[in-house]
């Protein structure tokens, strides 16, 4: 049988696919988004720019399927992954102010059925990833079973706490799957429903909705992943289980637009309620973790940058908010091996220079017990030897699924030649280092963290 060969906007005439696609964008931005689609094997996209509350960018590249050879248009619908959680908080803040919950209140008073160890659990702790709640993995969870939402709070009622509420920070799809069974149970409604009335519709955005395997979805995307460097279309998830409030909805670029004006000019809650949104989270110590109600909140430039990604079932998506220069940058990609982040980051760099990600340049290393302890660290993840006792507060999952996926990047990059220390920051309670590691096979960035009491917390290896 032969192989699939990648079909981009590029190999099938370009004209055709932009006649389809709506709004031009600059040639630069063009030439950019379809170089970064062939390097990483992006079946099609959707990109909007929104420069000072104006588009200057809204169009499809490439194919929203590859079976019928269909364009990709700005009416494309994509899955949204984790960034459709800005969603669900957004309803959640809706019920704050209706007065049907406070965001101090614990999720007991809305699952009296939780165990006792989950009684200091708050529901702001839940949209801040701060709850201790656990992520649910593979091999917990059944992708194929269609659970009900009480057999959904049940399965997470029967995870150990990773750490006491308000203690720490680590992400968790399981928090949000219970803010929607909570948006549920104060709303009478499903979340979904919340959403179409109290968010999409007032917002103008005209077709975002619910995952829906059933339904005739105009302009629905298909998912893909790469197998052996091969496309393939993306594995099946029962239905039911496809409608939780961690990140199941279909959106398009057009809809994302509409978001973006609503999140700019304030729209549907009031300033007190975005500025609690859009505000980092303080850890039981006082110290500030920069995340908010499912906004990540950095900086470039010195100046705020908002933003968030997702990521499942064959799609991927990133949304950055460069709040100094007004400019706002959409990616939605159908490939899960995608970085929409990175070509978010690369039109961002081409609008204003002055948005590109700094450089990381060699800094004194005054901590070299932490460079000599990483280089050991990476050796046995190479050779599939870490020891889970030197880890703590590890993303769910790290052990085995992170650990195998490290040892497969090593294994291929070769020997360790040297660590260069590039930055150095405080997260929370952690102190985080990234570094230059250069390999035989080439160069990746390596980022450690460790918490108080010198445990690890965090390890990963990404592209330069």
């Amino acid at each position: 049988m032969p192989r699939l060969r990648l079909v981009t906007s590029a190999s099938l005439g370009l004209a055709a696919a932009m006649a389809a696609s709506g709004q031009g964008a600059p040639d630069g931005i063009d030439r950019y988004v379809e170089s970064q689609m062939r390097e990483q094997k992006i079946p099609g996209l959707g990109l909007a720019v929104i420069d000072g509350g104006k588009v200057t960018t809204a169009r499809g590249y490439g194919f929203a399927n590859l079976e019928h050879r269909v364009p990709a248009t700005p009416e494309t619908m994509f899955q949204s992954g984790s960034l459709g959680k800005q969603f669900t908080a957004a309803a959640v803040m809706l019920q704050v102010e209706d007065g049907k919950l406070s965001l101090s209140d614990s999720i007991a008073e809305f699952f009296p059925e939780a165990p006792a160890s989950w009684r200091d659990i708050t529901v702001e702790q839940l949209l801040t990833h701060t709850s201790g709640v656990p992520d649910y993995v593979p091999g917990q969870i059944d992708y194929r079973r269609d659970y009900t939402e009480e057999e959904l709070a049940q399965f997470a009622f029967g995870l150990k706490p990773e750490f006491p509420p308000g203690a720490r920070w680590n992400y968790s799809n399981t928090g949000y799957v219970l803010l929607g069974i909570l948006l549920h149970k104060v709303s009478g409604r499903f979340y979904g429903d919340v959403l179409a009335e109290r968010v999409f519709r007032p917002l103008g955005m005209k077709t975002a909705r619910v995952l829906n395997e059933a339904d005739i979805i105009m302009g629905r995307a298909a998912g893909y992943r790469l197998v052996d460097g091969e496309v393939k279309n993306q594995e099946w998830v029962a239905p039911g289980l496809n409608t939780t409030a961690d990140g199941s909805l279909y959106l398009s670029i057009r809809d994302m637009i509409a978001w973006d004006e609503g999140v700019r000019s304030g729209r549907i809650l009031s300033k007190s309620s975005w500025q609690r949104v859009l505000s980092p989270v303080r850890l039981n110590s006082g110290n500030a973790y920069p995340y908010g109600f499912a906004w990540a909140l950095d900086e470039r430039g010195g100046q705020p940058l908002q933003h968030h990604g997702g990521a499942w079932q064959g799609f991927r998506s990133h949304y950055s908010r460069f709040i100094g220069r007004d400019v706002s940058i959409i990616v939605l990609a159908n490939l899960a091996q995608a970085d929409p982040e990175r070509i978010v980051d690369g039109v961002a760099a081409l609008v204003d220079p002055s948005l590109a990600p700094p450089p990381l340049n060699p800094i004194d290393d005054d901590d070299p017990a932490v460079t000599t302890r990483l280089t050991r660290l990476l050796e046995q993840a190479r050779r599939g030897t870490l020891d889970e006792s030197e880890f703590r507060y590890v993303r769910a999952g790290f052990f085995p699924y992170g650990t195998g996926r490290l040892q497969a990047q090593l294994g291929k990059l070769g020997a360790l030649q040297e660590l260069t220390l590039v930055e150095k920051t405080t997260r929370g309670d952690d102190r985080s280092f990234t570094y230059h590691a250069q390999f035989d096979n080439g160069t990746m960035k390596c980022q450690l963290a460790l918490t108080a009491d010198e445990e690890v917390s965090h390890l990963w290896l990404l592209e330069r």
